[in-house]
């Protein structure tokens, strides 16, 4: 009993004796039938060749399942310390981490140096002598991959070296095989223990050089073949052995239909592939059985597999769409780019418009790696471009500012001058010729803009105050203003409106008619008045749940109505703004639609989508109110020359 159960070992040792990395493919039992009755059946030397060429083996598949990290949300700093804690990590664990945190790394390390550029050139820097320069962030981060590739190179370096000695172990093992075989009095029993000693230590040396491991493998093997057929192992240890060995792949194949269901495909594919590694580990099972337990593990890898090319193809369609939307946000810059701005106003819409597509940009997940750096470089070279030929456009200006800050400086002095006159028709005459004149001068820097402006402004209003304070003994009428706009706030608060809209409309234009007939009323309450009138007005549109668009176009038309004698120059100057005012709403519209098909689903792009459809709506609402005061100028307009037709007839 003892020695059967010693003998019940060696074929199936032996067949279980193969390199520990993974295959990329699972190949069926081949079974060799014995020319002798005693002697054993073994694996065909074809087959183990087929399975080692299909093998894939590589330092980094010693490396152990990693856990999926998300960095997406960090920042740089955060990077560097999620780095940190890795380094405390083995280095075998930690690659595609590290992968992850320096593509991330990069991506915003180059949006930092943009800035940096972009800072340069806004300060005045020559473009041409500008150096990129790393911060403290930077340097860390690079020092901290400077130690990992060091650390993994070390690592490989010593699998590369351990592999060379496991080589030379092998070979010394099969040279044991082989001086076994040659043996001529070695007796069985002495030859099955040296044999299993030999299959054990065979099982404990590690990889080997990969453009070594198929000779050794088939040198291994054919070793094995000429022990077994030297000793004649009898069929019924055969039997057994292959009976286990049965045992053995459907436990295979039950792990295998388990991977089947697993969520991670990388997790099932890495554990697909120590399956096949163990498969071909495994010695052959019984004929009749062979096809039938083969069918049944390529069946689950097969399912695995599927998954793993729908995986990557799913992902490629991916980056596939996304590469198409960014080719889309460059087209889009590049017919912003086309043109050059004429104006400040154009140089700043333009601007805008980049920087909503960057905006949009950053919301697009990744594109193929391919073409990554080379549609980034196209985008962001169009937008820098953008940037230098602003700031050169607005270096041209400069001195054009300049120009005009030394013209209003000069109507400053003469307006102070005047300001302290006394001959009030002359002056007024004069200090409202300088007002027009200012008009006529274009822009000065912002910085001293509103400052030249406020002293222009200052001597202006102190001439107007010194002749509003010399005629106010002259404006008695003004008091008798005063009360009649008194009178008409407290008739107007006192009026009882009915249910008829119309009627009540009519009866508030009434009132803002005769309002707008009554003469100047002293200074001091003229803001008082208007705010208190309007207050009632506005109160009795609330009340009578008149909208504000219909309390506009109301106001609207008395505006116009008070227009009188110029009323043909405001109809004319109201028309030519509102329809340029609505052309620019329709052109940001158009716009701000576009981009809203360019994002992607994402929660960043839908917080996005919010803010442009609340623009979209306001700008709307905007040119519904537009409109509505075009026709009333239209209306105007016709009855105007409706009348002068008239006149030419009589």
């Amino acid at each position: 009993m003892e020695e059967n159960e010693t003998m019940q070992t060696p074929q199936n040792e032996e067949l279980q004796q193969t390199t520990p990395e993974a295959v990329a493919t699972p190949v069926a039992d081949t079974t060799v039938e014995p020319t002798d009755s005693e002697a054993p059946a073994v694996e065909s030397p074809a087959t183990e060749t087929a399975i080692e060429n299909s093998e894939t083996t590589s330092a980094e598949q010693t490396e152990e399942h990693e856990p999926e990290a998300d960095y997406e949300g960090m920042d740089r700093e955060q990077l560097v310390t999620a780095f940190q804690e890795l380094m405390a990590e083995e280095i075998q664990k930690i690659k595609n981490r590290v992968g992850a945190i320096r593509t991330r790394f990069n991506e915003l390390n180059r949006e930092v140096q943009r800035e940096a550029y972009e800072k340069f050139l806004a300060d005045g820097g020559n473009k041409d002598e500008y150096e990129e320069k790393s911060d403290s962030v930077a340097e860390a981060f690079h020092r901290l991959y400077d130690q990992y590739r060091t650390r993994r190179q070390q690592y490989i370096d010593a699998i590369e070296a351990q592999k060379k000695k496991n080589l030379e172990a092998k070979q010394a093992l099969i040279e044991e095989l082989r001086t076994l075989v040659d043996a001529e009095d070695e007796q069985v029993r002495t030859a099955l223990d040296k044999f299993n000693a030999i299959q054990e230590r065979w099982k404990t040396i590690g990889d080997v050089p990969r453009e070594k491991m198929n000779d050794l493998w088939q040198n291994y093997h054919f070793q094995i073949e000429q022990f077994f057929n030297k000793l004649k192992i009898n069929r019924e240890l055969r039997a057994l052995d292959q009976k286990r060995n049965l045992e053995q792949k459907i436990q295979l194949c039950e792990q295998a239909e388990e991977l089947v269901l697993e969520p991670s495909i990388t997790k099932a594919f890495k554990g697909l592939q120590d399956l096949r590694a163990r498969w071909k580990e495994a010695g052959p099972v019984p004929a009749e059985q062979n096809e039938e337990i083969w069918q049944r593990f390529q069946a689950a890898a097969n399912q695995i597999d599927e998954r793993r090319r729908e995986f990557y193809e799913q992902r490629k369609e991916e980056l596939d769409n996304n590469l198409l939307a960014k080719q889309a946000l460059i087209d889009k810059a590049s017919e912003l780019t086309d043109h050059t701005p004429q104006n400040i106003k154009e140089w700043n819409d333009t601007t805008a418009a980049l920087d909503e597509l960057l905006k949009v940009w950053k919301t697009i997940g990744p594109v193929p790696r391919d073409v990554n750096e080379e549609i980034w470089n196209k985008f962001k070279g169009m937008i820098d471009k953008h940037y230098e030929e602003k700031k050169s456009y607005f270096s041209s200006i400069r001195d054009e500012q300049n120009t005009n800050y030394q013209k209003k400086i000069e109507l400053c002095l003469k307006a102070e001058a005047i300001a302290k006159r006394e001959d009030w028709k002359k002056a007024t005459e004069e200090l409202l010729a300088l007002q027009q004149e200012w008009k006529q001068i274009g822009a000065t820097n912002r910085k001293v803009s509103e400052k030249i402006w406020q002293r222009f402004r200052g001597a202006c209003d102190e001439f107007f105050a010194k002749k509003g304070e010399f005629f106010k003994e002259r404006r008695s009428s003004e008091h008798e203003n005063l009360a009649a706009k008194e009178a008409i706030i407290a008739e107007l608060k006192a009026h009882q409106f009915g249910t008829d809209r119309e009627e009540n409309l009519a009866a508030i234009k009434d009132y803002q008619r005769r309002w707008a007939e009554v003469g100047f009323v002293p200074m001091a309450d003229k803001d008082r008045l208007q705010k208190e009138f309007r207050s009632v007005i506005d109160g009795i549109f609330e009340q009578l749940k008149i909208s504000a668009r219909e309390a506009e176009e109301t106001a609207y038309r008395e505006r116009l109505r008070n227009a009188g004698a110029d009323a043909k120059k405001f109809v004319s100057s109201e028309k030519q703004e509102l329809q340029e005012r609505i052309e620019k709403l329709r052109n940001d519209l158009t716009l701000w639609e576009n981009n809203l098909g360019f994002l992607a689903s994402s929660k960043q792009a839908d917080l996005l989508k919010a803010e442009f459809e609340k623009k979209m709506q306001g700008a709307r609402q905007q040119i519904a109110l537009m409109q509505a005061k075009l026709r009333i100028l239209n209306e105007a307009e016709k009855a105007e020359k409706k009348e002068e037709s008239t006149k030419e007839e009589k």
